[in-house]
């Protein structure tokens, strides 16, 4: 596939490279966490969870990099790939086995990556700083964020403090949230930053709207950050990242539809693909992520076929 016809490859290829670390970032938060917890210690004192969090920092540049050479509806769900590599990851460094339902999850993630990439749209919606402004200012849009900011005070100030602990879909509400504002002001930035740094009448506006996505976009990592291991605190670092990744992505997906209007370059048979696409890697992140106590392999299966047999 060729840049002009195809999924734009930098884009594409920064995105799988993210996701990979990513991958890695949950197995060695939750290892850190794990040996700090052992000495009786904060886990800031752990080098190990200090490499998930370096890990953490480069995989969200490579992100940034990747919002910006293609559409979020591509790069969003390829974020699923790095899913069956913090497995094996898991694997050697948590000692959690990859079971028979594992390994399928890992082959349906890769095949709905990859009709994603081939059905995603192929070019940018809005490709300059006066089409994001008109955008940001969408009372659609505008109506959407204040939902978002209602939902996000309601779950940090009120619920979070007192069922946080208790039901995981809080912090992963928080976390997914987020996403509303951190994956558009990612692509945000990076329309707004050659206006920014130019030298035109029109450079003060550009800079004023830079730094203000910078703000939200570095308050929103920050939250995040926070709350992501406060779920790795309380909850299997499995179970967090698969439902993590099915309600983040959706959120954003809907977020960046209604903000940069992706979809109305895709026809009625690529979003067919692309929400099969979504559901396939969905139900991969499940299978690897949630049963992973389950003890199935090849041989038990063969045992039960030859029984019923």
């Amino acid at each position: 596939m060729d840049v002009e016809a195809g999924a734009p490859i930098l884009g594409l290829s920064v995105a799988v490279f993210s996701s990979l670390l990513n991958g890695s970032t949950f197995v060695l938060q939750k290892k850190g966490i794990l040996r700090a917890r052992t000495r009786g210690a904060s886990y800031l004192t752990d080098i190990i969870w200090w490499a998930g969090t370096l890990t953490m920092a480069l995989g969200q540049i490579g992100n940034f990099l990747a919002y910006t050479a293609a559409p979020a509806v591509l790069v969003t769900p390829l974020g699923a790939l790095g899913i069956p590599f913090g497995s094996l990851l898991a694997s050697y460094v948590l000692k959690e086995k990859l079971n028979f339902l594992g390994k399928l999850g890992c082959l349906l993630s890769c095949v709905g990556s990859i009709i994603l990439v081939i059905h995603s749209p192929k070019s940018e919606n809005i490709t300059s700083r006066v089409e994001l402004e008109e955008k940001i200012t969408n009372p659609v849009f505008l109506i959407y964020l204040c939902v978002v900011l209602l939902m996000l005070m309601l779950l940090i100030f009120w619920i979070a403090p007192a069922h946080g602990n208790k039901n995981i879909m809080v912090y992963i509400g928080v976390c997914s949230l987020l996403g509303t504002f951190t994956v558009p002001c990612t692509k945000g930035i990076g329309l707004v930053a050659q206006d920014a740094f130019a030298n035109n009448p029109s450079s003060a506006r550009a800079t004023y709207l830079f730094l203000s996505l910078l703000g939200v976009l570095g308050c929103s990592v920050l939250i995040q950050f926070r709350y992501i291991n406060k779920a790795l605190e309380s909850f299997d670092s499995c179970i967090f990242s698969a439902i993590y990744y099915v309600t983040f992505t959706t959120l954003v997906l809907l977020a960046t539809a209604i903000l940069f209007q992706e979809w109305t370059k895709v026809g009625a048979v690529d979003i067919l693909a692309i929400i099969c696409g979504f559901t396939t890697i969905s139900t991969g992140v499940v299978l690897i992520q949630m049963f992973k106590e389950f003890s199935i392999s090849f041989r038990e299966l063969n045992k039960t076929l030859e029984k019923t047999e």
